[in-house]
């Protein structure tokens, strides 16, 4: 499937005014190197991206990739939250239920989950370890995990690696974007020229092309050049600068190179039937 650009977006879900750790790259299709796209002011908001975004979809074709879990695992348990009384049953209705219990947070927050009882007794959360937190895992991080690697569980919101805070304010972007976009894979892509939003995982991505990052020094250009290479994508310039608390960049950068190429393998967007309720980490 061809798309005019590729936007890669390395995401957090952080409470702070500006998040640093958001990276955005972009590339055309071809074989050019992505480059990275500066926010409006010194670092990115939630809000300022995805007001970027929405104008940038409405220019073109893209196929954006955004660093988080679209969704819950499910089938473990036949439930996202097992033994609450309706508890969602679909991805939809779990992203508009995060986005309800989150509206008096800005900037797409979605830490207010932890406070409410029963779902807060399903998460490792900065507040606390709820009684039902388990390492819980979606069929899609099973299978990256026997190719590769897999990401923390989707409910771990705590220390290093946790995907569960950036998670929650993932959702609330999702059900603001869903009318705007086709969000893969839980929609048929039947319009040609509408934009879709898919699941990435860098770390993946960086380990399918066989390059590991650097004790103490994280991905050097030499690395990500040769990551880049592997996706048929041309090497960064010497003098390209990688920016972010942990190396953002490098993880928007290849995200981006990585969407390009694998959204012209029509087999990848070919996913199992429990990626309607749990979602799927594109490329795995």
């Amino acid at each position: 499937m061809e798309f005019n650009s590729y936007i890669g977006i390395d995401w957090s879900g952080d409470k702070n005014k500006y998040q640093k750790g958001i990276s955005v790259a972009k590339c055309e299709g071809g074989n050019r190197a992505p480059y990275i796209i500066l926010p409006p002011k010194k670092y990115w908001t939630r809000t300022d991206l995805i007001s970027w975004l929405i104008n940038e979809i409405s220019k073109e074709k893209i196929l954006v990739g955004i660093d988080f879990s679209f969704s819950y695992p499910f089938y473990d348990k036949a439930s996202y939250f097992p033994g609450v009384k309706d508890s969602p049953i679909n991805p939809h209705d779990l992203w508009k239920m995060i986005d309800n219990i989150n509206s008096n947070n800005e900037n797409f927050y979605g830490g207010g989950v932890w406070n409410l009882n029963p779902y807060k007794n399903f998460y490792n959360s900065p507040k606390f370890k709820g009684k039902q937190y388990s390492s819980r895992r979606r069929l899609t991080e099973i299978v990256s995990k026997t190719k590769k690697l897999s990401p923390s569980p989707t409910f771990n919101c705590v220390g290093p690696g946790a995907v569960g805070t950036g998670s929650l304010a993932g959702m609330r972007v999702l059900n603001f974007l869903k009318n705007k976009v086709y969000i893969w894979p839980f929609e048929k892509l039947s319009h040609k020229q509408k934009s879709v939003v898919v699941e990435v995982f860098p770390s993946f991505y960086f380990r399918v092309a066989s390059v590991k990052p650097t004790k103490k020094i994280g991905y050097t250009l030499e690395n990500i050049n040769l990551a880049l290479n592997f996706f048929k994508s041309s090497p960064l310039l010497k003098e390209q600068i990688i920016s972010g608390p942990d190396q953002d960049d490098a993880d928007s950068i290849i995200s981006s190179a990585a969407l390009r190429f694998y959204s012209r393998n029509n087999e990848i967007w070919k996913v199992p039937k429990s990626s309607q309720k749990e979602g799927w980490i594109f490329g795995v």
